[in-house]
């Protein structure tokens, strides 16, 4: 599957952050950073750039914030084409502490938006594309999203903002694959301008295969991450996508190493990927969030009692 136009985008520390509260330290995000420069990756994001005024520190770790020296401490001394990018979410960003590009180690900047907001999107977004910045934006909970909605939001997108790439987020790991191409070819159709991309997340083990279909019909951005770390089921797995691209400037045996190295022993001490609870709400089209919610109690295993939770099936079996 060789096509030049393609680029890889690994969300590992930004998604994997929403597991642990983004709380990995300096020593294990510059071992993936060593790691995906050596695979020849394209981009790696390393988390949210969200406002210490509304978050606390001693909550969140330091990729909740992404101040720059700690991105410093990470990719200083690595020799690396690789960019790096950051998400910022509406309303949670103070716009004040962006720094200009020519002052800052971030290349990309990435704003995550539901339908409902696209215009504050599009003001951000323009806003980070005059910094400098290259820019993208996401549009989140594609699967609960109305035809006529999305139909405004993208010709918006495409006539008034300034973004490089326009994503669609399978965020509940609900859609198939015709799903997938009927909503990758409606957005090719209407974003003329700028490239697509997706972002998938496995809770119906279909995140590979989604993000395969997008390709198959024009998607040249695909997020992934190391071992599908992510929240709840994770995400398209980088080693899976680096095995099926045909490229051959991509490099699979760093993140093998990776894996071995450091993922096998974290996933001793966090929990993600393909668990039932998050197969039912992918099933449902729900966020994961009550699956979560499942899996910290004592009940974590009834799968039954919370399928029947979340339909209202309960009753006997005949």
């Amino acid at each position: 599957m060789y096509r030049e136009e393609i680029k890889i985008l690994d969300c590992t520390v930004r998604d994997g952050g929403l597991i642990n509260n983004h709380d990995f330290d300096h020593r294990f995000v510059r071992a993936i950073y060593q790691a995906l420069s050596e695979a020849h990756v394209d981009y790696m994001e390393v988390g949210y750039k969200n406002s210490r005024k509304m978050f606390s520190s001693k909550e969140f770790g330091l990729w909740k914030f992404c101040d720059d020296e700690d991105i410093k401490k990470v990719i200083d001394g690595i020799e690396s084409k690789m960019k790096i990018s950051v998400m910022v979410d509406i309303g949670r960003v103070d716009m004040g502490d962006i720094k200009p590009k020519k002052d800052s180690p971030v290349d990309m900047i990435r704003v995550a938006t539901y339908v409902k907001d696209i215009d504050k999107a599009i003001a951000m977004v323009n806003e980070f594309h005059d910094m400098g910045y290259e820019t993208t934006v996401n549009i989140m909970a594609i699967s609960k999203a109305l035809d006529n909605e999305l139909n405004e939001a993208l010709h918006q997108l495409e006539h008034e903002s300034k973004a490089d790439v326009v994503y669609i987020v399978d965020s509940f790991g609900a859609l198939y694959q015709e799903t997938t191409e009927f909503l990758i070819k409606k957005t090719r159709d209407i974003i003329k301008t700028k490239e697509v991309g997706i972002h998938a997340h496995n809770n119906q083990q279909l995140a590979f295969s989604n993000t395969i279909e997008a390709i198959i019909h024009g998607a040249n951005y695909l997020d992934s991450t190391v071992y599908g770390i992510g929240r709840a089921a994770g995400n398209c797995p980088l080693e899976l996508l680096l095995g099926f691209l045909k490229n051959p400037k991509f490099d699979i045996r760093p993140v093998l190493d990776l894996i071995s190295k450091e993922f096998i022993p974290l996933r001793e001490k966090i929990e993600w990927g393909y668990i039932i609870p998050y197969a039912i709400t992918g099933i449902l089209d729900e966020h994961p969030r009550t699956a979560m919610a499942l899996r910290q109690g004592a009940k974590k295993e009834n799968y039954r009692e919370f399928y029947e939770s979340l339909t209202g099936s309960g009753g006997e079996i005949d």
